[in-house]
């Protein structure tokens, strides 16, 4: 009886959780419409404290800071969507336009065809849809085989047989590419410079030298951390040190 109190309770709070994001979600989409702005961010927010993510939520977030001008939270929010939705050519184009108002111009390193060919494999889903996908075809799989075993007709044990190998085969380079796009995951730990302007130098304090400095809006990977500075990458492979409080992490849902 109290287990069943307490699942009735759990649903009840999740249910008036989903319909007050609902309303909070179709309110900044209302205020955003008119312009303001502002005020859609507000109840965007408002969505964010109630533990709700998603790449809707973060491309809407990015295109109101767009609008606003504020380069760093646009490019910021259009990134987190990618890694909710990777390869969304909208997301992709809205990022794109906020990414052109940024100071830097940083020239990536050259990679390999080979190189572009895997990144441009791994990054079609990210880890968690690679498994999905496995999953699925795994149980394409075993449908296949037990249809191979209770048929009779040579023609379609053939057929079923050839189609179970293809899914087994599907199965098993989609869990290799799941296990491949998360060790990339967790190879990188992006964020964006959200100040005006950083100073990024040798070394974790004050008095070292200079390397080069960053402006709003642009990624870097951060390689280490050391109490309150972080040691970061950018794409050209320029390595150096900053305050943590001059970067906001991507991953941090």
């Amino acid at each position: 009886m109290i287990k069943r109190l307490i699942f009735i309770a759990v649903l009840f709070v999740t249910t008036i959780g989903v319909s007050q994001n609902d309303a909070y979600f179709a309110k900044a989409t209302e205020l955003y419409n008119k312009g303001e702005f502002e005020n859609a961010l507000n109840y965007y927010d408002r969505i964010l404290d109630n533990g709700k993510h998603s790449a809707e939520l973060y491309f809407n977030m990015g295109n109101a800071h767009y609008k606003l001008e504020n380069i760093g939270p646009s490019i910021f929010y259009y990134e987190k969507a990618l890694l909710l939705k990777p390869n969304d050519p909208e997301i992709l184009n809205n990022l794109g336009y906020a990414q052109n108002m940024r100071l830097d111009a940083i020239e990536e390193l050259p990679k390999t065809a080979m190189g572009k060919l895997y990144e441009s494999i791994i990054k079609l889903f990210n880890f968690n849809q690679w498994s999905y996908l496995a999953v699925l075809f795994m149980i394409l799989f075993v449908l296949a085989y037990i249809a191979y075993y209770l048929l009779n007709l040579a023609f379609r044990k053939r057929l079923f047989f050839v189609s179970g190998l293809l899914f087994l085969g599907l199965a098993c380079a989609s869990f290799f590419l799941a296990y491949l796009s998360y060790q990339d995951f967790k190879s990188n730990n992006p964020a964006i410079v959200f100040a005006r302007e950083i100073v990024v130098s040798s070394e974790p304090n004050d008095r070292s030298e200079r390397v080069f400095t960053l402006h709003e809006g642009t990624k870097v990977n951060i390689l280490e951390d050391l109490e309150n500075w972080l040691k970061i990458e950018i794409a050209d492979g320029q390595i150096g040190w900053t305050p943590s409080e001059n970067l906001k992490l991507l991953r941090d849902f």
